[in-house]
């Protein structure tokens, strides 16, 4: 997996957070964001086009990409919950030459021998064990559980309350709905998520998913 790195201390190397996405995730991210590091960072929101500009949001101000200032202080987490515009942003980001972050809630229990990627955000109450590896710019939300021997693809996203078993590959722009639950395969025959599936909320999925499938029930079932 590429551009991963190991769980970085939460102390702010930084003193300005640009977050892209003023709606409800870019809310959630802020307060992330201020339980991490208190008033030692400046939330920033940012938006792409004029007509999403406005006055501050909860208090945060609201600026355009082109207007961020690139600094050694400065970096960015996307704050989108629909994956291909999060990649389309982080794409912009970057080449507005800003440098993304991690945020890491303090009260989510990451293992020592869990690979954290780039621009991840991990919400509280998440629970990743061992052996575990989550690539650049997912999204684990609240109460989630991610068991040992797990790899989730860079992009992709677990909603609140996602509980995946061990020995389980989750490809990249894979969407798990709220409350679903990915059961266990084996250490010689790993249950895969294909990449750009999407697992509907509350679904038990109990075999391997093909690349871009739709699954929902219980058990799973494919409905495109």
């Amino acid at each position: 997996m590429s551009r991963i790195h190991r769980l970085p201390e939460i102390e702010s190397p930084f003193r300005r957070l640009y977050i892209f996405g003023a709606g409800g995730s870019g809310r959630e991210v802020a307060w992330l964001a201020e339980q991490c590091w208190g008033d030692t960072v400046e939330s920033i929101f940012l938006v792409d086009h004029p007509r999403y500009a406005s006055s501050p949001v909860s208090g945060i101000p609201v600026h355009l990409l082109q207007d961020a200032r690139v600094g050694a202080d400065c970096r960015f987490v996307v704050a989108l919950g629909d994956i291909p515009q999060r990649r389309r942003a982080v794409d912009a980001c970057l080449d507005r030459g800003l440098r993304p972050v991690s945020i890491l809630h303090p009260r989510a229990e990451i293992a020592a021998t869990a690979a954290i990627g780039i621009g991840v955000v991990i919400y509280p109450g998440t629970v990743i064990t061992t052996n575990t590896a989550v690539g650049p710019y997912a999204q684990i939300n609240a109460g989630c559980t991610v068991s040992h021997d797990v790899h989730l693809g860079e992009f992709s996203t677990l909603s609140p309350g996602v509980h995946v078993a061990g020995h389980v590959c989750i490809g990249r722009d894979v969407f798990v709905g709220t409350g679903a639950n990915i059961i266990n395969g084996r250490p010689d025959n790993l249950l895969s998520i294909g990449d750009g599936a999407i697992i509907a909320a509350g679904a038990c999925v109990i075999n391997s998913v093909e690349p871009g499938a739709m699954m929902a029930g219980v058990p799973a079932t494919r409905k495109r």
